[in-house]
């Protein structure tokens, strides 16, 4: 889940707490190219108010001009406490173009009429507290049910229900304060990650510039304990000092983040792996976890190229598509 998609639904309990109209709008099938991914939300108050996204604009303007009295063709006859209604964009070559689809691109939208402000708060509370949940819509009735989920799964839909499972958001967990983890937590901000610096050392945590990020002055291994890595999380050591890096690394490899990297040139990777090898017992198949040299080979040097090539192999990761160039 991205932090887009919680910002969504706090912002769309807030419109609802105030007795706001309000519409849930959820990407629930595509076919070609489309601008967003199943999965992906956007609300709409009545006001005339929107968060989030489900296209490039344009599908965005439609819906306001439908569905919030900012537009002319609300359907008053069936009024906000309709059921969920099922809309698709993009079916002939003319709407396509018209909403700025791709050539090709089709996508399905479930819309939520008035979701209930008290489930809302519920479901808030709950993904901000780390946890994982599945949310089943009755497409017949409007009513939404929460429960825990095991694990992540994709969206699923079929004539009675839709069945999302969503959280928790995506984090960054850095091991080392400095200009390198200042641009790389200020990318992983506008990606959506929610970012932790570690560093014990004082000197170099009171030189840190950045805001919007959360700080620890844990030693590496604890603040890793207590980071909780899930399989949302990722850990990354930058600080170039094995008796930080190593700690954290050591712990990451054991957790079910998603990347585990470090920074360093191919020849200290080798000795950081030797390290752990000779004085630690950790296995190959663990090793093989470890992103060393962290991101992707575009010929960085500075600072800010290196914490792009390192952002875009975190991305890749989280992606699904592991084999981009390393």
């Amino acid at each position: 889940m991205n932090h887009i998609d919680i910002t969504v639904l706090q912002q769309l309990h807030h419109w609802r707490a105030q007795g706001l109209h309000a519409v849930l709008a959820t990407v629930v099938r595509t076919w070609g190219s489309s601008p967003r991914p199943v999965g992906a939300m956007m609300a709409l108050c009545e006001n005339g108010q929107t968060v989030g996204s489900v296209s490039g604009g344009c599908i965005e303007d439609d819906l306001l001009q439908r569905y919030t009295r900012l537009g002319e063709q609300m359907d008053h006859a069936r009024g906000w406490g309709q059921p969920p209604r099922h809309v698709t964009y993009g079916v002939t070559a003319d709407e396509a173009h018209r909403f700025g689809l791709p050539c090709g691109g089709t996508l399905e939208l479930v819309l939520e009429f008035d979701p209930d402000a008290h489930a809302l708060r519920q479901l808030t509370e709950l993904l901000l507290s780390g946890t994982l949940v599945r949310r089943s819509l009755d497409l017949t009735t409007g009513e939404a049910t929460l429960a825990q989920a095991d694990a992540p799964q994709a969206l699923q839909i079929d004539a009675q229900a839709l069945h999302n499972v969503l959280g928790p958001g995506y984090r960054m967990l850095l091991i080392g304060a400095g200009t390198l983890s200042e641009y790389l937590a200020t990318m992983a901000i506008f990606n959506g990650f929610v970012v932790t610096i570690c560093d014990p050392r004082q000197e170099y945590m009171a030189s840190l510039q950045i805001q919007g990020v959360q700080r620890t002055s844990l030693m590496p291994d604890d603040a890793v304990t207590a980071f909780r890595p899930d399989l949302r999380s990722c850990v990354i050591a930058l600080s170039h000092d094995p008796k930080l890096d190593d700690m954290a690394l050591l712990e990451a490899m054991q957790s079910p983040a998603f990347y585990v990297g470090a920074i360093g040139s191919r020849r200290n990777a080798q000795g950081r792996r030797e390290r752990m090898q000779q004085h630690f017992d950790v296995t190959d198949d663990t090793l093989a976890r470890l992103h060393s040299p962290a991101g992707l080979s575009i010929g960085s040097k500075t600072p800010a190229e290196i914490a792009v090539s390192i952002m875009a192999q975190v991305i890749a990761q989280k992606n699904g598509n592991p084999n981009a160039s390393a």
